[in-house]
């Protein structure tokens, strides 16, 4: 009789600890009679030389132990539900790799905080075999304006980027962007197929218009929010929900890339240039990137979707890693590009050319109107009256501003009011408003169209849609709320201020803002654009954003700038950035450094052939130098965990924005 094999009695674990050289899988002995440790469980496990216990996950068991010394055993089993399913592992890994981080870290954003109550509960529903959903009677839905072979080219496992149409349509009684409505249709598309989908998109606004164009198509049970916006225990009980063996639509924000799903049939992320996709937390992965790896891991469809186009999406297609595709007869929006007179832009009444307040005057007559603005509160900048230096914070260094008529002003970065502020220079104390911010421009035009509702769309003021009654919608870029059969007219404004912005990514970014609030116009209804001339109005009048993406990639090519290469920022310690320096392979080219406080930064440029050589390198120095720290002294008072001795930020935006 062939001989039966052992059963496993080794689990190794990765553990829940900051610690860079804890970041490996650890071997622990599962002690007799302890059951159910199996791949993806919580255990509690020692650390012998902390003398402590920590938490961690079983990745996998053995039989041969790796480690050639004696085993502590695993100490007690947390929870017995498998919540690190092996594909989210992959991929957790593979992410922190990348970008020289620690997989723990990457875990910590797509396994929330354990919430008892909800895992009993779903447990028990389990056990009952009651947590799966009622079997899908529907058959496979068609994306609408798109060539049907084309779509099941798409989910055959195709890669592409695709531009959607502009415009606004009810579903389920919520109006929605037409976006929104197709990638809703190729997510229920692949459900009925078979197959799990996930959709990421970066705000709030986002996904409830996702959300609402999934429910005119999909039942309850087959849509799971995973969101870092919900509470803890919803959270929780998305990824459970999640974590079925039946097809579902998985909605959320960047967090909802790291979403199990066993079988992945499609991956799409709208607007993948807007700032609010890349993790603030380390290894601050922007989710674009953690898309690309999972869809080379398990496969299925990868869709990047949005009213422009990256650069770094336009350097993927230009390689061939990504297809184009469109609507079958795109829609466009009707664009118009007006300039100020000479001299005009000093003059408070001419902020809207009359062209513009004409079309804005007629479309009021059966709707609303959006004015978009550069930012919220009454005057954003402050200037002294006498000299005309820019107002700054004594506290922080950071601009001043005036957020509502007569109101003290305040520092935009730290909030801190300056009633007695005096200009560094002249010492004069009177200041003069520069701009205009919703509060003000709302004010004006409320006075300009007296009887006309003015709703106001901002920071402070969270509106998410409006009615098709006539009103002014004065709104910050990004905030715009929808409207009912779309706006009759939209004035895009201080246009020259937002291009004035000194970032390697501001003419992407106002394409962007200008783009996604011209989408929301009615079919037809004109789009004004005021202030700007050039390239930029040109993409936008014409349509063409694949053109300005291709210049804007190319002048990026000839400067050596991301997305044409990679970057990557160490800081820490002035001995500890040298040592990672010198530790750099052939290929990694330090092109800036720095010393702030008794730290340094320097900033490292590389192909991406070299990523990987790059990322080991700098990984295995971040582990040595905080192998090496030294340790508190027996007996002393803690004053907090002190900083790791380095850290990198592996394509960092930030020496690339505004200082």
């Amino acid at each position: 009789m062939p001989a039966v094999p052992a059963p496993p009695t080794i689990a190794r674990v990765i553990l829940d600890t900051p610690l860079p050289q804890l970041d490996r899988l650890l071997d622990y002995r599962i002690p007799a009679g302890m059951e159910g440790v199996v791949p993806g469980v919580r255990v509690s496990v020692p650390l012998r030389s902390a003398q402590r216990m920590a938490q961690g996950f079983v990745v996998e068991l053995a039989v041969q132990q790796e480690h050639p010394g004696p085993l502590s055993d695993v100490e007690a089993l947390v929870s017995s539900a498998e919540v690190l399913r092996p594909e989210v592992w992959r991929l957790a890994r593979a992410v922190a790799d990348r970008a020289a981080g620690s997989a723990i870290d990457v875990l910590r954003l797509a396994i929330p905080k354990r919430q008892v109550r909800v895992e009993k509960s779903w447990l028990a529903a389990r056990a009952r075999g009651a947590v799966e959903p009622a079997p899908l009677e529907t058959r496979p839905t068609r994306v609408d304006g798109y060539r049907d072979s084309d779509i099941v080219e798409l989910l055959a496992g195709g890669r592409v980027a695709l531009a959607v149409d502009p415009g606004v349509v009810s579903q389920a009684g919520v109006w929605v962007g037409r976006w929104a409505v197709a990638l809703a249709q190729l997510a229920a598309r692949t459900v009925a197929e078979g197959a799990s989908a996930i959709l990421v998109a970066p705000d709030h606004r986002d996904a409830r218009q996702l959300e609402a164009a999934l429910a005119a198509l999909l039942p309850d049970d087959r849509m799971v929010r995973y969101d870092s916006a919900q509470s803890d225990a919803e959270r929780y009980r998305g990824m459970l929900r999640a974590m079925g063996s039946s097809p579902v639509v998985i909605l959320g924000n960047r967090s909802a890339v790291y979403a199990p799903a066993t079988r992945l049939g499609l991956l799409a992320v709208w607007n993948d240039g807007d700032p609010l996709l890349h993790e603030p937390l380390t290894p601050y992965v922007h989710a674009r990137d953690a898309a690309l790896v999972r869809q080379e891991q398990q496969g299925g469809a990868l869709v990047f979707a949005g009213h422009t186009r990256t650069t770094e999406v336009q350097r993927l297609v230009e390689l061939g890693w990504l297809g184009e595709l469109g609507p079958e007869r795109p829609r466009r929006a009707r664009v118009v590009a007006t300039a100020h007179a000479p001299g005009a832009a000093s003059d408070e009444h001419a902020r809207i050319p009359s062209l513009a307040w004409r079309e804005a005057s007629a479309a009021l007559a059966s709707g609303p109107v959006l004015v978009q603005v550069a930012r919220p509160g009454y005057a954003p900048g402050l200037r002294c009256a006498e000299c005309g230096t820019p107002a700054r914070c004594r506290r922080c260094g950071g601009p001043l501003q005036q957020t509502r008529v007569a109101a003290a002003p305040t520092c935009l970065w730290c909030g801190v009011a300056e009633p007695g502020w005096r200009c560094v220079e002249c010492r004069a104390s009177r200041l003069t408003r520069v701009g205009a911010g919703t509060t003000r421009t709302a004010d004006e035009l409320g006075r300009a169209f007296p009887g006309t509702r003015v709703v106001v769309a901002d920071g402070e003021h969270r509106v998410l849609e409006v009615d098709e009654r006539p009103a002014l919608v004065v709104a910050t870029r990004g905030a715009e709320p929808i409207a009912a059969r779309g706006y009759r007219a939209v004035l895009l404004l201080d246009g020259e201020r937002m291009v004035a912005r000194e970032t390697l990514r501001i003419a992407e970014d106002c394409l962007r803002w200008w783009a996604d609030a011209a989408a929301l116009a009615a079919d037809g209804a004109p789009v004004m654009l005021v202030g700007v001339g050039g390239r930029l109005a040109a993409a936008l009048s014409t349509g063409n954003v694949t053109a300005f993406a291709q210049a804007e990639l190319a002048d990026r090519r000839a400067l050596g700038f991301p997305p044409a290469m990679r970057v990557a920022t160490l800081e820490g310690l002035p001995d500890a950035v040298a040592a990672a320096r010198a530790a750099l392979p052939a290929g990694a080219e330090v092109i800036g450094e720095r010393a702030v406080e008794g730290r340094s930064r320097a900033i490292i440029r590389f192909d991406y052939a070299a990523g990987a050589a790059v990322a080991r390198a700098v990984r295995a120095e971040v582990v040595r130098q905080a192998a090496s720290r030294r340790k508190p002294v027996p007996g002393a008072p803690r004053t907090g965990r002190a900083p790791l001795p380095l850290r990198a930020h592996f394509d960092d935006p930030a020496p690339f924005e505004e200082s």
